[in-house]
């Protein structure tokens, strides 16, 4: 069943995009349903393929290049994008291994882009939405790892948990100016990060603790997505949506 939902007139900016994962799905989504998407990530060509699909489907999309762990490119982004009202706060990366293996520049690496990120893009995008004095939405993509850690993915996991939190900062303070500030937490999704593990023996296992005893396909995500892009969702904020089968019915 395709969901649907009113954004016409509505730009949205969507972070992490450059790859067949959430970010780019949440592109799609969001142009369908009648926004004007502004597709960010580090590489060009593959925010180029994403901004022709979208335009040959008949929405309306801009690439821009930015390095979300970095201030003065992520503002440069904020301001090429134009007048933001939903901004999805999607890129993320991981390292796996122990803990007693990982290195500080893995954990500095994870940190950058999954919390330092979030903030940077998060918090330039607010100062644009209260200077314009019209509001917006706030989306952050956590994690259901945010909530329980995983093993052999500490760093991820308690970026997640940071994100999280944040959120509920960022609506408590930012609400006052009509900004509303959400999270999305998926459960074990078919990505870039994770495709590998979940064809494996190991993932397999873990398929069998999800309650509906699948891994989510990317559609599923969709009604989160435009509930909270949506004025549907106007008296939400700090809130956390968790979309993954029931998993976290069930230890990690």
């Amino acid at each position: 069943m395709q969901l649907k939902a009113d954004l016409s007139g509505k730009r949205a900016l969507v972070t992490g995009a450059s790859s067949e994962g959430f970010g780019a799905h949440f592109a799609r989504v969001l142009a369908a349903n009648g926004a004007e998407v502004v597709v960010v990530a580090r590489r060009r060509d593959p925010l180029e393929s994403l901004v022709d699909e979208i335009q040959k489907s008949g929405g309306a999309a801009l690439a821009v290049t930015a390095d979300v762990s970095d201030q003065a490119s992520v503002e440069a982004a904020i301001s090429e994008a134009g007048p933001l009202d939903i901004v999805v706060n999607n890129a993320g990366v991981e390292r796996s291994g122990s803990v007693l293996g990982l290195s500080e520049a893995d954990y500095d690496y994870v940190m950058d882009i999954n919390l330092k990120g979030v903030w940077l893009v998060a918090t330039s995008a607010a100062r644009q939405m209260r200077d314009r004095g019209q509001g917006g939405s706030i989306i952050n993509i956590a994690s259901i790892t945010g909530h329980r850690g995983m093993k052999g993915a500490a760093p991820y996991s308690v970026s997640k948990a940071g994100v999280l939190h944040m959120t509920r900062q960022l609506a408590q303070e930012l609400a006052r100016y009509g900004i509303r500030v959400n999270s999305i937490s998926p459960g074990y999704f078919a990505t870039d990060l994770n495709r590998e593990f979940l064809a494996s023996e190991a993932g397999e296992t873990m398929r069998k603790r999800i309650a509906m005893r699948r891994f989510g396909d990317f559609p599923d995500l969709d009604g989160a997505l435009l509930l909270l892009a949506s004025d549907a969702s106007g008296f939400m904020t700090g809130s956390d949506i968790v979309v993954d089968g029931g998993h976290l019915l069930y230890s990690l």
